[in-house]
């Protein structure tokens, strides 16, 4: 006749604990159950990835030996082996996991810190094409600092030949800034009788007619530039604004608005993408009677297409300006609060129709378009910024363009 398991009759045991599931008083666990538990518990514990519902075996040992610890009848560190074996054995596993990953880990990111282009994208932002429209397996060439001193020579030769997805390519313009990025103004300072912040103010005003007068699109085919002359000009300096607007609408030889303005036929040419290259500086110092000078000295390059969306051809025409404007003291000067007074202004144009005066510039394009006087005179280099901008001997710049009523010779350039 087989015997019930000790402690699974179903019948009190006179422990008072009502489970029907503990040892009965002074019983204890034989050697091999103990090991035999030890062993399932630990081979339970390798198998589970993660914590599983204990099966109603484990909840009865689980419970003898519950109330067995409770009645002192276990031995003192009976918990903590099986824990501690358990430790070391996870951390055993991770080391072995880590020296498997991390050797493999390290050696792809030392290639991909050697060549990032074996990455798919640009996850690190280094692709310096991103949003230029430059074709793929080209790189453009990082941009200039901003111009704080006067160029000591003209810039090197640039690798490329223009296309509508590379317009600049060839030309040092390609490290140009982007429009209005190009006009970087000094920090302000107090002079005169104008405090830092008036300074900053009259400074803001020479960028915004920079700005207008020859990157505005609306300007560059044939909009009036109305924040130049209503906002940044002063109106008691009657002839120049006066003249200005008569020139934009009646444009002439001796009245030509291009001495002042960037302007395109667009019947003609269109602009090639969203970018006009620019570089120069501005700067400023004490005039007389408490005035503000400021002088800005800009070339602005344009990359042009003939109108036909078919063609492709590119063309660039360079414009160089230099403009000396005075805020005046309204205490001591009948003047504008805020507005400036143009001092002088100069220009140089290249890759332009001679001797056309029109309104419009016309870029020299292989298709066709208004021819005008020949080039003459010596080549010269439009982008060589290191010469005063009236020297037009030797290697100096005359564009050749709408200039002073045809009174300068008409140069040829020796590039574009």
């Amino acid at each position: 006749m087989s015997e019930k398991p000790s402690g699974q009759s179903g019948e009190p045991d006179g422990s008072g604990s009502g489970s029907g599931l503990g040892p009965r008083s002074g019983e204890s666990i034989p050697d091999d159950v103990w090991e035999r538990f030890v062993q399932d518990s630990e081979r339970d514990i390798r198998l589970s990835e993660a914590p599983k519902e204990p099966s109603a075996r484990a909840r009865m040992v689980t419970e003898r030996l519950r109330l067995q610890d409770a009645r002192g009848e276990l031995p003192p560190a009976w918990r903590a082996d099986p824990v501690g074996q358990r430790a070391n054995g996870r951390r055993a596993r991770r080391r072995r996991v880590w020296t498997v990953i991390g050797i493999p880990l390290a050696l792809v990111v030392a290639v991909v810190a050697m060549k990032p282009s074996l990455l798919p994208g640009d996850p690190f932002g280094t692709d310096s094409n991103s949003g230029t429209g430059l074709s793929a397996g080209s790189r453009a060439p990082s941009s200039l600092p901003a111009e704080t001193a006067p160029e000591t020579a003209a810039p090197g030769s640039a690798p490329g030949t223009p296309t509508l997805d590379e317009p600049f390519a060839g030309s040092p313009a390609a490290r140009y800034a982007d429009g209005a990025a190009g006009i970087v103004l000094p920090e302000a300072k107090a002079v005169g009788s104008f405090s830092k912040d008036q300074v900053a103010g009259a400074l803001e005003q020479s960028r915004t007619l920079l700005v207008e007068a020859n990157v505005d699109r609306g300007t560059l085919f044939g909009n009036t530039p109305e924040t130049v002359l209503g906002k940044v000009l002063d109106p008691k300096q009657p002839e120049l604004v006066d003249d200005l607007r008569s020139w934009l609408r009646k444009p002439g030889e001796g009245h030509d608005p291009l001495r002042f303005f960037s302007r395109f036929d667009r019947d003609e040419v269109r602009l090639v993408g969203d970018v006009v290259k620019t570089r120069g500086r501005t700067t400023f110092e004490a005039g007389e009677g408490g005035a503000l000078d400021i002088h800005t000295d800009y070339t602005f390059v344009y990359a042009l297409a003939p109108a036909d969306p078919d063609s492709t051809e590119v063309a660039r025409t360079i414009v160089r300006r230099v403009i000396d404007l005075r805020l005046l003291d309204p205490a001591t000067y009948e003047a504008t609060p805020g507005r400036l007074a143009v001092v002088s202004y100069d220009d140089d144009i290249a890759n332009s129709a001679c001797d056309v005066y029109d309104g419009f510039l016309h870029p020299r394009l292989a298709s066709g378009g208004p021819a005008g006087a020949p080039p003459s005179g010596p080549a010269v280099d439009p982008y060589d910024r290191s010469r005063d901008i009236g020297d037009r001997s030797g290697d100096s710049s005359d564009s050749g363009a709408a200039g002073d009523s045809g009174e300068e010779p008409c140069g040829t350039v020796s590039r574009t």
